[in-house]
């Protein structure tokens, strides 16, 4: 790998918090991304999600399991997590404390919110519109949840923490 790509584990607790939570991320092609869905899911969300691959070049890997595999624990990682105090479902607290723990122990993490109530947001822009279609062609089952809420389209958030 060139000292220009990096790798990301993106840890999405449902299908649709990574294009949700960091979209942005997910384009930028200097990523090497893993993504980690990291709660129950029914099969046809996984099928859903699966299809994200041929939308987005760089991700390289989608892994559907509660816990993070030993083997991508790596330090040279870049880990994105949702936000620990913000976030308001238990699924994103729960990996939100998961990622605070790695954070303690040296490894790089950002939390992103999906919540998009928290001080650190920024709006997308232009992005927005792609955004919107991305999660409409991707995840059809879910389009009631953005429908009316646009605060998942329009804006996203992510920050890291200092120790």
């Amino acid at each position: 790998m060139s000292e220009n790509n990096r790798n990301v584990v993106i840890i999405a607790p449902h299908p649709d918090d990574e294009i949700i939570g960091v979209y942005e991320i997910l384009l930028d092609s200097k990523n090497n991304i893993t993504i980690i869905y990291g709660s129950e899911t029914p099969q046809n969300r996984r099928e859903e999600a699966i299809t994200l691959r041929d939308q987005i070049v760089n991700v390289n890997m989608q892994l559907f399991q509660t816990t993070i595999p030993h083997p991508f624990l790596q330090k040279t990682s870049r880990f994105y997590f949702p936000d620990p105090y913000f976030e308001v479902h238990p699924d994103h607290r729960l990996w939100g404390i998961v990622g605070e723990q790695l954070a303690r122990q040296g490894y790089d993490v950002i939390f992103y919110s999906v919540n998009m109530n928290t001080p650190y947001i920024h709006r997308l822009g232009d992005k927005a519109e792609e955004k919107e279609k991305l999660l409409n062609k991707i995840y059809p089952s879910q389009k009631g949840l953005w429908k009316y809420e646009k605060k998942y389209i329009l804006f996203e958030g992510r920050c890291k923490w200092i120790f």
